[in-house]
């Protein structure tokens, strides 16, 4: 294990609702050249910022411990932990009492430890793993210690109802849209077609990749058949040191005649059944495929996954219909969904499915990895 007499601590929690939806992120970092230790994120449940904030703080801590740090200096964004910490403010909540006092009893192991306080742009990468575990990135029990392997298998979690009464563990979906193409790029229709990335989509594609990389724990990469979304997928496996696997139920819509039209386009080429197609998922554009259809052969997809990779992180590299019916199907909504959900291109979306028919939707159409 990696080691530095002194090191630099910096924490950060959030909660998405305050209280809501919480975690932690906290990195170790050598004093000297700032080299990576150690990294510790968390999914912790309903909480507050404060309560968060003081559990990174905590894993930071006892991260350094375990390295044999002697000197520690803590940096944080968070006024209230570094002042309390610092004996300056009293500790007055009942939920942090107990926090500050397990921190205190952390910090009198080392020699000596200092508490500073920064800007949260100077704290972007404790904030980075702080907002991954709380979108399911890491499951909540996994603790990384660098250098860690890429494609390395999660630990197992207990079988735990979390607060949507789901039990057991998920099969947790990380979907990926395809970068961007010639055709995204004048907004035409791109379903059965064939076109490449464009040099802007393998560079989407490549940002994906390392910001999947670097949380690690993804199990497989199943991807569509077609060229767009095996590029961006072949990026993505080549970060995580996994092949990938091509199901073909992942495949676009196959929009028939209305391919490489534009929407305009395609209403005057079929005004009326183009108006309908709009709001009534069973019709079909001339020679092509309703949405309904794919839905059927998206549903064989999840019962695939699912039963392969039970309670894994596989990451899915499709197209916007499967990766919206996919959400659809996780959130047990009607299909006013497809017609409302945007999803950029390149975006992360995540769903979770359980061994007891349970699902939820932890995070749609992010793109701060570009």
């Amino acid at each position: 294990m990696s080691s530095a007499a002194s090191v630099i601590v910096e924490a950060d929690g959030g909660s998405r609702g305050n209280p809501g939806p919480a975690g932690y992120g906290a990195v170790v970092f050598d004093a000297t050249d700032r080299a990576v230790l150690a990294e510790r994120n968390e999914d912790i449940g309903i909480a507050t910022n404060n309560v968060a904030e003081y559990r990174g703080l905590i894993a930071g801590l006892t991260a350094a411990a375990e390295l044999g740090a002697r000197a520690v200096s803590v940096r944080m964004d968070s006024k209230l932990v570094v002042e309390q910490m610092s004996g300056r403010w009293k500790v007055k909540h009942p939920d942090m009492i107990p926090l500050a006092r397990r921190a205190g009893e952390l910090a009198a192991g080392f020699d000596s430890v200092t508490y500073t306080w920064i800007p949260r742009a100077e704290n972007s990468h404790a904030d980075r793993l702080a907002n991954e575990a709380m979108d399911g990135l890491a499951p909540a029990d996994l603790a990384r210690t660098a250098p860690a392997t890429a494609a390395a298998p999660a630990p197992a979690q207990p079988s735990a109802p979390g607060w949507t009464g789901a039990l057991g563990k998920p099969t947790r979906l990380l979907l990926l849209r395809h970068g961007q193409t010639p055709l995204s790029v004048e907004r035409r229709y791109s379903g059965r077609g064939n076109p490449q990335l464009t040099e802007l989509g393998l560079a989407q594609a490549g940002s994906a990749a390392t910001r999947l990389a670097e949380r690690g724990g993804i199990a497989a990469v199943v991807s569509s058949p077609l060229g767009r979304a095996r590029q961006t997928a072949a990026a993505a496996a080549s970060a995580l040191g996994l092949p990938v696997t091509v199901h073909d139920g992942l495949t676009e819509t196959d929009f028939g005649q209305w391919e490489g039209l534009t929407f305009a386009e395609a209403s005057e080429h079929d005004p009326d059944l183009h108006r309908r197609w709009l709001t009534d998922t069973s019709l079909r554009p001339p020679g092509g495929e309703s949405f309904d259809e794919v839905r059927g052969r998206v549903e064989g997809v999840r019962a695939d996954l699912t039963r392969d990779y039970p309670g894994q992180n596989v990451l899915v590299v499709s197209h916007v219909t499967p990766i919206k019916t996919l959400l659809q199907l996780a959130l047990d909504v009607g299909p006013s969904l497809l017609y409302r959900l945007h999803l950029d291109l390149a975006s992360l979306s995540i769903a979770e499915f359980y061994p007891d028919g349970g699902a939820s939707v932890r995070l749609v159409n992010d793109t701060s990895h570009l």
